[in-house]
């Protein structure tokens, strides 16, 4: 939005250090990303050019969907009266848990946020995607739809966000350096994990997490400091984890999801027509993103094993599917350590939030906040 949204100092928390951006240097800030305030062609004849931060880069949901729509596809569907520029947020220099801040200032007008990574501040957002929650593709669709209201009003009243779409990247799998039969394996093993809940997951069987960055995922797997690492399929072969790792245990223990939202103030301002474009294309680059992310989670899981993935490596992993056992134990770690560790984490409103919105799709109820 424009500078005059910044009165006074901002303050925004790192993992690393705590620094003030006050009104001008806020402005500055989002001139050097590339992510400004919404242009003030909005009252002229003048092409409008939004500022768009997507998803990680180098991956599917990013390169072959979210980029072309908002790169070529916009300026089509509105016949060259709109246009934007997109890019991805591990690549912006933005900390990725601080989005929705940036994105309720109007630092970021426009912008993806993975749920996982901003939970770590707003904890009831990690509720879609606990770890051991969703099995599958289809169960992930039933959890994401019944809490999508909640979801929309929570982003609007407590972050100013207007919600405009949930992206979903393909199943956090396990890869790891030597044979594992199934999740009881994980006992004693160092396992990289990327969210609080797949933390509590690994504590649960007896395993060790170790919070790992994205990017430091394989070279944390040839120090030794990680055994075994939980991430996407796609992902981790992109990275080259079959290159280190000897087997893929194909159980999804999370999935990754991201909202993609608009500052309230920015997504107002927005000239009627381009909300009605926004409002009716958007939701078709959502499903497209799912349809690929179960695609991935299905294919490159056998293609990960044969080694003659489109990808072009010729690595080969031992595939091991979850037993009938592992299932049943994940449905139990989620009722008696996941779910109540959120719990306590979150609060009595999360119980509420879980009661109302997902107990009634999974059959599990909230333990009471204490």
């Amino acid at each position: 939005m424009p500078c005059r949204l910044f009165n006074g100092a901002i303050a925004v928390k790192t993992g690393w250090a705590r620094w003030r951006v006050g009104a001008a240097a806020a402005c500055a800030l989002s001139g050097l990303l590339g992510i400004g305030a919404l242009p003030a062609a909005a009252q002229s004849n003048e092409t409008l050019r939004l500022r768009i931060v997507g998803g990680l880069a180098g991956l599917n949901q990013y390169v072959r969907h979210e980029e072309p729509f908002w790169t070529r596809d916009l300026a089509t569907l509105s016949g060259g009266r709109y246009t934007s520029d997109i890019v991805p947020f591990d690549r912006a220099g933005l900390p990725g848990q601080e989005m929705l801040t940036l994105i309720r200032l109007g630092v970021v007008p426009f912008g993806t946020a993975l749920l996982s990574l901003v939970a770590m501040q707003y904890p009831e957002l990690a509720a879609p995607d606990l770890a051991g929650l969703s099995p599958d593709v289809p169960a992930l669709r039933k959890v994401v739809t019944a809490f999508r209201p909640a979801l929309a009003d929570l982003l609007r009243e407590r972050h100013g966000t207007e919600l405009l779409a949930v992206y979903v990247y393909p199943a956090q799998v396990v890869f790891c350096r030597e044979p594992l039969a199934g999740l009881q394996g994980l006992a004693g093993r160092k396992t990289r994990v990327s969210s609080a809940t797949q933390a509590d997951f690994v504590r649960a069987l007896g395993g060790i997490p170790v919070p790992t960055p994205f990017a430091e995922i394989v070279s944390a797997i040839r120090a030794g400091s990680a055994d075994c690492a939980i991430t996407g399929a796609v992902s981790g072969r992109t990275i080259g984890l079959p290159q280190v790792t000897k087997t893929l245990y194909t159980l999804p223990i999370s999935w990754g999801l991201a909202m993609f939202g608009a500052n309230r103030e920015a997504w107002r301002a927005l000239p009627p027509d381009l909300r009605e474009i926004v409002l009716k294309e958007v939701p078709k680059l959502e499903a497209t993103i799912w349809d690929e992310a179960e695609r991935d989670t299905a294919v490159e899981r056998l293609c990960a094993v044969a080694g003659t993935c489109a990808l072009g490596s010729t690595e080969s992993l031992t595939e091991v599917r979850p037993s009938q056992a592992d299932q049943a134990l994940r449905r139990r770690i989620l009722e008696q350590n996941v779910l109540p560790q959120w719990i306590a984490r979150c609060g009595a409103n999360c119980q509420a939030l879980w009661d109302a919105n997902i107990a009634p799709v999974v059959g599990i109820k909230a333990p009471p906040f204490q």
